[in-house]
């Protein structure tokens, strides 16, 4: 008896040069299929006839051909009019598209989906439709992006390279950024409870203690960002405790209060002598972090801090 050939799904898109859009389209449909048990490969070509094949079952053309038919499983955005354009103003890419369809699957849920969309996809959405999303505040300073760490595949005009290859290897890099992004956003669901129940639980909101180890001050400022009376958190480990101030805006660096100026800088002696909490380590420069030995006295110095 014949054994069925079972059907390798196809990939399609343009060969040449790369971009995030791409690389990213690529790997979210490489994890969508992954997780459906299915086999497949990547095609990198212009060919007109292989690409029009892509209308038979079972296999996906993203970033090449001129059309957008989800059904059909065909993401492009190149063509006269694009591909649509989200209520923000931000016009899909290949990626965008790939993700609107595959991205609740890839992903688990919706929140999570909703989540990625907001902090990566469109991200490289507007790159790839030249929409700039940062001022740059300092000259022959650029801020170094997701686009830029997946340029590093792309061979340099000195270079003998193949570029089909460059771009799978982006690829694997980017199926481990969205693994590890969906995996973060599904513990953050979590850790924001965990860390929001602490909020709830305190007498003084101003100061909130978060017994919960490994919890980073990043966990905190997402977790909290939304609760005005929240001014110090203090959190740690065995090994130290920390006291940070509240940012006053959601990826800003200005606090809602400010460690004593006094402060400043100071490490040590001078720290544990100016403030009275004889296990004080060390302050930030920028009055938003101190650090102590203890809970007892990074508590200690929070309340001077809120009493400041």
């Amino acid at each position: 008896m014949n054994k069925e050939l079972k059907l390798i799904k196809k990939l399609i898109t343009h060969n040449g040069s790369f971009h995030s859009d791409d690389i990213f389209a690529a790997a979210t449909l490489s994890l969508f299929l992954e997780k459906q048990g299915e086999e497949f490969e990547i095609i990198r070509t212009r060919d007109e006839e292989i690409i029009k094949t892509g209308k038979k079952e079972g296999q996906y053309v993203f970033d090449v051909g001129g059309v957008y038919d989800a059904e059909q499983n065909r993401f492009d955005h190149h063509q006269i009019g694009g591909a649509g354009t989200r209520d923000n103003g931000i016009k899909y890419s290949s990626f965008g598209l790939i993700w609107k369809k595959f991205g609740e699957e890839v992903s688990g849920n919706k929140e999570i989906k909703d989540f990625i969309e907001q902090k990566l996809v469109m991200v490289i959405d507007a790159n790839d439709n030249g929409i700039d999303l940062y001022k740059n505040n300092f000259e022959n300073v650029s801020l170094y992006t997701i686009n830029d760490a997946m340029s590093i595949f792309s061979p340099t005009a000195l270079e003998d390279m193949d570029k089909d290859q460059q771009f799978l290897k982006a690829v694997v890099w980017a199926k481990e950024i969205l693994k590890r992004e969906i995996k973060k956003a599904n513990d953050r669901i979590e850790i924001r409870k965990i860390i929001q129940d602490f909020y709830k639980n305190s007498e003084d909101k101003r100061l909130v203690v978060v017994e919960k180890p490994k919890v980073s001050r990043h966990e905190i400022w997402d977790a909290l960002q939304d609760f005005p009376e929240s001014l110090f958190v203090v959190y740690g480990d065995d090994e130290d405790w920390s006291v940070v101030a509240m940012r006053k805006e959601k990826n800003s660096f200005g606090n809602k209060k400010d460690m004593p100026t006094s402060w400043a800088g100071l490490r040590g002696k001078e720290l544990q002598d100016i403030t009275g909490v004889l296990d004080a380590i060390f302050c930030h420069n920028n009055l938003f972090l101190v650090v102590a030995k203890s809970k007892e006295g990074a508590i200690k110095l929070a309340q001077i801090a809120v009493s400041s």
